[in-house]
């Protein structure tokens, strides 16, 4: 039997077992557009969203859909920023019995056909800036359909007749796209679909919500795939762990981006679910997200650690109240404790670290909010998750504070990887998923990240798989030999470097390799830091020795100290 020493840090407030309403996701937006009709869900740039305003454009878009020829099952994409837009269209596809597929709007044509083609999506909901990108990449995969949204489209007045000569200037790029054919305009959408409600069979436990795309060790992105009960449960989890928020009355700012799979469980979802008034920022923008907590009092702010400490390092920090806020739940990265300590003095309210990864919904572990917590710790496991450390070479749970591979079981854990089986059957044994990470357990239940999964470099909040990087740098004519590290960086907590082996005979620049990669990786993947070396360090049988590389940084930067 499994021992639970967590259990007794459980303050009485949150439960050990939790009910699960076992529902399809868009169901609790119907509920709360039901139970607060006129109440403001979203608020972006001036502009306010009701509930009942928020599921009637879903219910349009959704129709519309179907219009379109999409069917239980099909997946659609998205490719925006945070807007309401994002939201609309993210339960406009549930509605409709589709698969939403969240694409990262930094991608590139390549990045973008590769996760089109992978996922089949038939139609993809994108910004009008993205609409030459994904024109591009069309006709080279299963895309039928391009739906064309503006941010100007939920602006009020006058800022949606502003926006697009402020927007020619920021971009030097105007796009008009007409609404006919095979590309849509969502505003013809909205306005003219009718808001009728859909009769999908959906079970909860089977069928998907949400393929969600995260690296593999192939170096090609795989397709997780997550049911409406994965996400459901963990935004229920999230909410008792949130246990003195009070439904209705919480301001959530909406900073982590809605693509993101932690946004999306921790603000999008919850919000929704929870009735929260969602302050939607379209991207982070240190004083403007200053100026939205002053302005509109958020009392939750989920995050990750850059973002603090974007806030925190600010010459002008002092000029803003941040006092409204109450609780914040970090993730994506380790959260430094000078941070914590800080962020808590600035604000009089509480921060603590999380863990989760893209495979378990997110969440799985966290320091208690309003209880106990320990320092350099990811807490621990939430309710219903159970988790163990084990041993590398025997699979068999270790003893004391001995360190293995962290495995985790719950109703979060994901259905599998789309169309890979092997890579499932290898990830997901006797219902625990074992995630790479190496980690230990103390005698209370507390579990330690030791080592992150495999190579991994996780710069700003952002999962970057070195192969990926590695594979479009070898593909540059004059690169022999590449490899790519992540190195400690104050602000990114990794950023990304590339040991790079020239061919013989060959000259060229850092700045060469550099423009070489931008064309095919999306900005936070390209590499901030090259050196050129004559030869890599390797093992007997030819395997670049990467950890090498990285032990020899952190000497260096130790004799810098």
């Amino acid at each position: 039997m499994l021992e639970r020493p967590w259990l007794s840090s459980y303050p009485e407030e949150i439960p050990v077992s939790l009910q699960y309403d076992v529902e399809p996701l868009p169901s609790y937006l119907k509920k709360t557009a039901t139970e607060f009709p006129n109440k403001v869900s979203l608020h972006f740039m001036g502009k306010d969203v009701t509930f009942q305003e928020l599921y009637h454009h879903a219910l349009r878009f959704a129709n519309y859909l179907k219009e379109l020829g999409i069917e239980k099952g099909d997946r659609v994409a998205i490719m925006l920023p945070n807007s309401p837009q994002a939201v609309i269209g993210y339960y406009g596809i549930l509605l409709a019995g589709g698969i939403v597929v969240q694409t990262n709007p930094l991608y590139t044509e390549r990045e973008l056909e590769y996760q089109m083609s992978d996922s089949g999506a038939k139609v993809i909901l994108c910004l009008d800036l993205l609409y030459p990108r994904v024109t591009a990449v069309k006709d080279s995969t299963p895309l039928e359909h391009i739906i064309v949204t503006g941010i100007k489209d939920f602006l009020p007045f006058p800022k949606n007749l502003i926006y697009p000569f402020i927007q020619k200037k920021q971009h030097n790029i105007v796009v008009k796209v007409e609404h006919k054919g095979t590309n849509h305009l969502l505003p013809y959408i909205l306005k003219n679909s009718p808001a009728d409600e859909l009769a999908v069979d959906v079970n909860p436990q089977e069928d998907l919500a949400l393929l969600q795309y995260t690296g593999g060790t192939t170096g090609f992105p795989k397709g997780v795939m997550l049911t409406h009960s994965n996400l459901v449960s963990n935004t229920i989890m999230i909410r008792h762990w949130l246990f003195k928020c009070r439904r209705g009355e919480e301001i959530m700012l909406g900073a982590l981006p809605f693509f993101h799979v932690y946004g999306m469980t921790a603000c999008l979802i919850l919000g929704v679910m929870e009735a929260y008034k969602i302050i939607i920022m379209p991207r982070f923008q240190v004083e403007d997200i200053l100026k939205a907590i002053q302005k509109h009092r958020p009392t939750l702010f989920p995050g990750a650690p850059t973002m603090y400490i974007a806030l925190l390092n600010n010459p002008k920090l002092k000029e803003y109240d941040l006092s409204s806020i109450d609780a914040c739940l970090s993730g994506s990265a380790p959260l430094p404790v000078e941070v914590q300590d800080q962020f808590e003095k600035v604000t009089g309210g509480k921060l603590v670290e999380g863990y989760g990864l893209t495979e378990t919904s997110p969440v799985t572990h966290s320091n208690l909010i309003w209880g106990k917590r320990v320092s350099g710790s990811i807490g621990v496991p939430w309710p219903d998750t159970d988790a163990k450390v084990v041993s590398l070479e025997t699979g068999e749970e270790v003893e004391g504070k001995e360190i293995g591979e962290l495995i985790i079981r719950g109703p979060q854990v994901m259905k599998g990887y789309w169309n890979r089986p092997e890579e499932t059957a290898v990830s997901l044994r006797d219902g625990w998923f074992y995630t790479g990470d190496m980690a230990y357990m103390d005698e209370e239940g507390y579990f330690y990240i030791v080592d992150r999964k495999k190579d991994m470099i996780i710069a700003g909040g952002f999962n970057i798989y070195p192969r990926e990087v590695e594979e479009v740098l070898y593909e540059f004519e004059k690169v022999q030999e590449v490899v790519v590290v992540g190195i400690p960086d104050e602000y990114r907590g990794e950023t990304v470097k590339a040991y790079v082996v020239l061919k013989e005979g060959v000259t060229c620049t850092e700045e060469e390799v550099d423009q070489f990669a931008r064309k095919y990786l999306a900005a936070y993947k390209v590499p901030r830091l090259y050196e050129f070396r004559k030869e890599l360090p390797k093992t007997m049988i030819g395997k670049i020795l990467r950890r090498a590389l990285q032990e020899e940084e952190k000497a260096k930067k130790a004799n810098e100290q």
